[in-house]
């Protein structure tokens, strides 16, 4: 494949293509991150950690989980992940660059890493992974799930399910940061959602695939005694709530959070194991995107947050923590980890309240950060990354990372 200059083209926030030294570099940045912050765990060459499935790797909060398991506290991961490798016409998607990066950086410290890609709906693929586990980790300590798909054919009857981003019982409108030749608010209104939408949503997103996985664990007897199992999730503002944790996703996350008290009382019971969920602060995701408003309260939220905004490495360190009996983050009364408690925090809602309503002449004037916005969704592709020269052709045929010596 003859390298080529790769430039932030497409329609809106979707481009045509990645480029990999900038995800490559987005990866770098993390693992610098990890490296500055205090963890409580033996991370290093050689370092003999917890044995961990990491289900979704390749972007968001499963992308810095992995990051900060592997480089803050020695974890022994396998990664699975759904990404598109380059084409003739095409470079790979962000995520499949992200991952190789990943395993480079891994095998450069002696980390034991390996990196699965496929669909984690398939029950084949989720056999391979766990045909991989069991010969390489034995018993798994910990699994994080963490995907956004927008549909999964369902194991047991074959069925396509496709989620749907609605409100539930009045239609909702929003206003959405865009850009055209600078940023702009432009409103966007949704009916409310069907009963069938209510329920393919929660048959994608909600809790049952997560529930699969861990039965399947405990099936083949891989779970380590005292294993734990966590689901990211979010709860969100009042703000966005008529459309995130009112709306059809709020269902399928009600669904999530219900199925961790199924499990720790079912299927885990037997080696002392848990699963809860882990409320994580709003991020720039591709996911997000699909959310009227989402993009507005993002950038609110970076204008008056500034520097006391967590970011997923260090909510990721906070996760780890709590994974090793460490404070940092305490569970509410209904079994979630709060990651959230700053976004959350009064005297800050208090703020975007005041803003969510002012003009579009106001907002995009300062009162939202429209441009830090619009950057954190090009550096998802790889774009305005810093130390990248984006006027020289780049290689984007980059290989499936293999896997480390002893994890076949």
């Amino acid at each position: 494949m003859v390298a080529r200059v790769v430039r932030p083209e497409g329609r809106g926030f979707i481009f045509l293509d990645a480029h990999p030294g900038g995800c490559a570099r987005t990866v770098d940045e993390m693992i610098d991150e990890v490296e500055r912050l205090p963890t409580g765990g033996a991370a290093g060459a050689g370092a003999s950690g917890p044995a961990v499935l990491v289900i979704g790797c390749s972007a968001g909060y499963g992308l810095a989980a992995a990051v900060t398991g592997l480089f803050g506290y020695g974890a022994r991961t396998i990664g699975l992940c759904f990404e598109r490798p380059a084409t003739a016409r095409r470079s790979a998607s962000a995520g499949w660059y992200r991952v190789a990066r990943l395993a480079e950086r891994a095998s450069s410290a002696g980390l034991p890493f390996a990196a699965i890609n496929g669909d984690c709906f398939d029950p084949a693929v989720r056999a391979q992974v766990l045909d991989r586990a069991a010969a390489v980790l034995g018993k798994v300590d910990v699994v994080i799930y963490s995907v956004a798909a927008p549909r999964r054919t369902d194991p047991r009857s074959g069925v396509v399910y496709h989620s749907a981003v609605k409100p539930i019982g009045a239609a909702y409108s929003a206003r959405n940061v865009a850009f055209a030749d600078g940023a702009v608010l432009r409103e966007a209104r949704l009916e409310p959602a069907s009963d069938a939408e209510i329920e393919a949503t929660v048959k994608v997103m909600g809790g049952e695939d997560w529930s699969d996985w861990s039965t399947d664990l405990a099936e083949r007897g891989l779970l380590a005694p005292d294993f734990r199992t966590v689901a990211l999730t979010y709860v969100g503002s009042e703000l966005t709530a008529p459309i995130y944790r009112r709306g059809t996703i709020g269902r399928a996350k009600d669904h999530l959070e219900a199925t961790a008290g199924q499990l720790t009382s079912g299927v885990l019971a037997a080696v002392g194991g848990s699963a809860l969920t882990s409320v994580n602060c709003a991020a720039v995701t591709l996911s997000s995107l699909a959310i009227p408003g989402i993009s507005l309260y993002l950038s609110l939220l970076r204008a008056v947050a500034g520097a006391a905004a967590q970011s997923p490495v260090q909510q990721s360190v906070r996760l780890w923590d709590y994974l090793h009996g460490r404070p940092g983050a305490s569970v509410d009364s209904r079994g979630r980890l709060r990651l959230d408690d700053w976004e959350l925090a009064g005297k800050l809602q208090a703020e975007l309240r005041k803003r969510w309503d002012a003009s579009a002449a106001d907002l995009i004037g300062g009162l939202a950060d429209a441009d830090w916005f619009r950057r954190q969704i090009w550096r998802l592709y790889g774009f305005e990354v810093s130390g990248i020269d984006y006027g020289q052709p780049v290689e984007l045929d980059c290989p499936w990372p293999p896997s480390p010596a002893g994890v076949q």
